[in-house]
C-alpha cells in the first residue's frame, strides 16, 4: 500500500507550470532511475492523510486510556480530585512543554523518523502504567505518554499540511479526527478491557503503540521524499490583495487566538477529566455507564473536528472561530441544570462544536505564519495541551473544595471569550 508514497519524485521542486494550474490531487508518482515521470502533482494526498489520521487515532486513543482509568486509580490509590487533576496536569504539561520546541526545530531541520520515535514514548508509558505500584510511578508513566505527545503532533501536522493540496481545513481535520476518534474509543474500550480486570490489562494497548511505529515508518519516508510540498504561500485579505501585517498585529492576533484555546481547552478538561466522577456522584450512575456517556462526548468531539476544516475552507476561518466558541456559551450554561438524558444531549452538541474551532484556529495560525508550520503546529498543540493541564489541576483543586456541580457553573461563562473573535484579521493563503 506505502510503496507507491514513499518513492522520491524525480524533481525536488514543483515545476512553474504546476505551480501556476494550482492542480490538486494525490501524492508524485513512482520513479524508475533514468526514466522521467514528467511534472510532479501537488494533489491531496489521501493515502498518506489516511495513515496519519489512524496514527493519530492510535496515538490519542492509548493516551485516553490514562483518563479513562481514573476511577481505578482513584479507587486503588484513595486520590483526592485534586490528586487527580494532578496526573492531567503531568500529563499534559509533558504533552505541551516540548511542542513548540520540536515544532521549532522541525522547521529548522525537518525529522521525518521521529514520527516513530514518539510512539514508543506512548508505549513505555503504557507498560509503566499497567504495572505502577504507587501514585508517583503513575505520575511519571503520565509524564512519558505525554512526552510521546509532544514529539508526535508537530511533525504529524506537518506531514498533513504536506498532503494537503492546498485543502488545508480539510487535511487538518482529516488528521485531527483520528486523534479525536481515538480519544473517544479509549473509554470505550476501557469499559470493555480493562474495567474490573485492574490496571494491568492497560499493557495490552501497548500493542496498538507497535502498530503505530510500523504506519509513522512508513509515513516517514514519504515526508522525507517530499519535503518539497511545504513551499511557504502568500497571506492575502478576503478580497485578494496583498496583505501586510505589522509585526505588532500578527502578535496581537495570535495572542486573541491563544486565548480563544484558553477558553476552549480550560473548559474542555472539565468534561474530559471529570465527567464521570460528576454523572457518578450527581445522578449515581455506574462506572460503566459514565464512561459510555464520556465515550458520547468524545465522539462528538470527533465529528465536530471533522467538520470544522472543510467549512472553513468554504466559509472562511474567522466564521468558524467565532461561531464555534461563542455559539457553544447558551449550552454550557445550561449543563450543570440539566438531567441526566439532557446531560447526554448537551455534551454532544458541546462537544461538536466546540471541537469545530481547532483545525480553523489552527491552519489560521499557519496561515498568518507562512513557512512556519511546525512552530505554529508546536506552538498551538502544546498551548492547549498546557492549558487542558493547568485546568485539570485548577479545577481539580476547585473541585475539592466546592463541588464538581459548582466547577460546571463556572466554566460555563468560559466560551464567551469567543467575543475576542471580533478582533481577528480576515486571511486567507494563496493556493
Amino acid at each position: 500500500m506505502f510503496y507507491r508514497l514513499v518513492q522520491p519524485p524525480m524533481n525536488n521542486a514543483m515545476p512553474d507550470a504546476a505551480a501556476a494550474a494550482g492542480s490538486v490531487a494525490s501524492s508524485p508518482v513512482a520513479t524508475t532511475p533514468g526514466i522521467s515521470a514528467g511534472p510532479v502533482n501537488d494533489r491531496t494526498a489521501f493515502r498518506v492523510l489516511g495513515a496519519v489520521s489512524v496514527s493519530h487515532m492510535l496515538n490519542d486513543m492509548m493516551q485516553s486510556v490514562l483518563l479513562a482509568i481514573y476511577p481505578m486509580l482513584h479507587a486503588r490509590f484513595a486520590l483526592t480530585i485534586g490528586q487527580v487533576g494532578l496526573i492531567t496536569m503531568t500529563y499534559q504539561f509533558a504533552a505541551s512543554l516540548l511542542q513548540p520546541c520540536v515544532g521549532f526545530i522541525a522547521d529548522k531541520r525537518p525529522m521525518p523518523y521521529s514520527l516513530p520515535v514518539g510512539m514508543g514514548f506512548t508505549l513505555v508509558g503504557l507498560l509503566l502504567l499497567s504495572g505502577a505500584p504507587s501514585y508517583g510511578f503513575v505520575l511519571a508513566a503520565a509524564a512519558l505518554i505525554g512526552t510521546g505527545s509532544s514529539v508526535f503532533h508537530p511533525e504529524s501536522s506537518r506531514v498533513a499540511r504536506m498532503a494537503s493540496g492546498g485543502r488545508y481545513g480539510l487535511a487538518q481535520s482529516v488528521f485531527q479526527v483520528g486523534g479525536n476518534g481515538g480519544s473517544a474509543l479509549g473509554p470505550l474500550l476501557v469499559a470493555l478491557i480493562i474495567t474490573g480486570h485492574g490496571q494491568g490489562r492497560a499493557a495490552w494497548f501497548s500493542l496498538a503503540a507497535l502498530v503505530g511505529m510500523v504506519l509513522l515508518s512508513f509515513v516517514g519516508r514519504w515526508y522525507a521524499a517530499n519535503r518539497w510540498r511545504l513551499k511557504p504561500k502568500a497571506r492575502k485579505m478576503g478580497s485578494g490583495e496583498d496583505v501586510t501585517l505589522s509585526r505588532g498585529r500578527i502578535q496581537a492576533t495570535l495572542a486573541v487566538l491563544l486565548l480563544l484555546i484558553f477558553s476552549k481547552y480550560f473548559y474542555l478538561a472539565s468534561l474530559n477529566s471529570y465527567l464521570t466522577f460528576y454523572l457518578m456522584g450527581k445522578f449515581h450512575i455506574s462506572e460503566h455507564l459514565a464512561l459510555m456517556f464520556l465515550f458520547l462526548f468524545l465522539a462528538a468531539v470527533a465529528a465536530g473536528t471533522l467538520v470544522g476544516g472543510p467549512v472553513g475552507d468554504r466559509i472562511g476561518r474567522k466564521r468558524v472561530i467565532w461561531g464555534s466558541i461563542l455559539g457553544v456559551a447558551p449550552f454550557t450554561l445550561l449543563l450543570p441544570h440539566a438531567s441526566l438524558l439532557w446531560t447526554g444531549v448537551l455534551i454532544a452538541i458541546i462537544g461538536v462544536m466546540l471541537a469545530s474551532a481547532f483545525p480553523a484556529i489552527l491552519v489560521y495560525a499557519q496561515e498568518l505564519l507562512p513557512g512556519k508550520v511546525g512552530t505554529v503546529a508546536g506552538l498551538f498543540f502544546g498551548f492547549a495541551f498546557g492549558m487542558g493541564g493547568l485546568g485539570a489541576a485548577a479545577l481539580g483543586h476547585l473541585a475539592d473544595l466546592t463541588s464538581l456541580n459548582f466547577v460546571y457553573q463556572v466554566c460555563a461563562f468560559l466560551p464567551l471569550l469567543g467575543l475576542c473573535a471580533a478582533f481577528l484579521p480576515d486571511i486567507r493563503s494563496v493556493k
